[in-house]
């Protein structure tokens, strides 16, 4: 693929990387990255991956603008509350670049639509917000063999991790199954700080574009844990669970299923055993 002045120009910063150049730049615009939720995670990596000249982008939430999104969710603007979410996000992802042709799926990700729509790409971001979305995200790449880049979020910490199905562990291995209702308090009933969602979906954004490029070390078997308050970075290392119901050698999760609808978008990083 041979890039135009206009676009060496836009991409100048990445092409003159030597991991990147021009051959890298070119891998990005063929690129097709799936965002699951068009909210505070998505974000602010739609608009990265829109910046970076990932050549496809597809957005997925069923889900309108409130006033409450606009704290943190920075794709949806005042003017947008009442529209829907994947349509906004996609005029500010096609004003930022228009290289980018941006994919809507203006439905909520399920068992029965999850696989269809997750062929279509190479790379899929969880910008989900409950434990049944994410857990479902999970078992869908798991299936459909794609890699993914996991985030959440809850009052002031996050947590972000990256499975490559098939080579690294997956999100079962670490969290089993959802928590019991009402074990976990949701962002609307226990906040959350709007640049945390900042913060955990441009790391989600750039596992995309690395694994796209080919360079670096992913985050897999590991689950990094950010503390807005404390500031400190830490990681928990884990490996594939031989005994995982997913991915592990006798499997009882066979087919992609719903999970019960319990809300929390902290995703396990202030509840479960595995983190402490």
């Amino acid at each position: 693929m041979n890039l135009t002045e206009r676009q060496i120009e836009r991409y100048s910063r990445h092409i003159i990387l030597p991991e990147v150049g021009g051959k890298g730049q070119a891998k990005l615009l063929a690129g097709r990255i799936l965002i699951v939720g068009a909210g505070g995670l998505g974000s602010p990596a739609a608009l990265y991956l829109a910046a970076a000249g990932v050549g496809t982008i597809g957005l997925a939430d069923g889900d309108v603008v409130d006033l409450s999104n606009l704290q943190r969710q920075i794709a949806h603007a005042t003017s947008d509350i009442g529209r829907a979410k994947v349509e906004s996000a996609a005029e500010k992802c096609r004003a930022i670049n228009p290289d980018v042709t941006v994919r809507l799926h203006p439905e909520h990700i399920r068992a029965e639509n999850a696989l269809a729509i997750f062929k279509e790409y190479d790379f899929v971001i969880d910008g989900t917000d409950s434990f049944a979305a994410k857990f479902l995200v999970a078992d869908a790449c798991h299936f459909a063999g794609k890699p993914y880049a996991h985030a959440g979020i809850l009052r002031f910490e996050g947590q972000a991790m990256t499975v490559i199905p098939g080579r690294t562990g997956c999100y079962r291995c670490l969290f089993h199954e959802p928590p019991p209702p009402n074990a976990v308090p949701s962002c609307s009933q226990a906040g959350v700080l709007g640049v945390l969602a900042g913060i955990m979906g441009t790391i989600q954004a750039a596992e995309a574009v690395k694994y796209l490029l080919g360079i670096g070390e992913l985050l897999t078997n590991r689950l990094l844990v950010f503390d807005a308050l404390k500031m400190t970075f830490r990681q928990v290392v884990f490996k594939r669970n031989a005994a995982c119901q997913l991915c592990g050698g006798s499997p009882s999760i066979t087919a992609l299923r719903d999970e019960a609808p319990i809300a929390c978008v902290c995703a396990g990083g202030r509840c479960e055993t595995a983190v402490t």
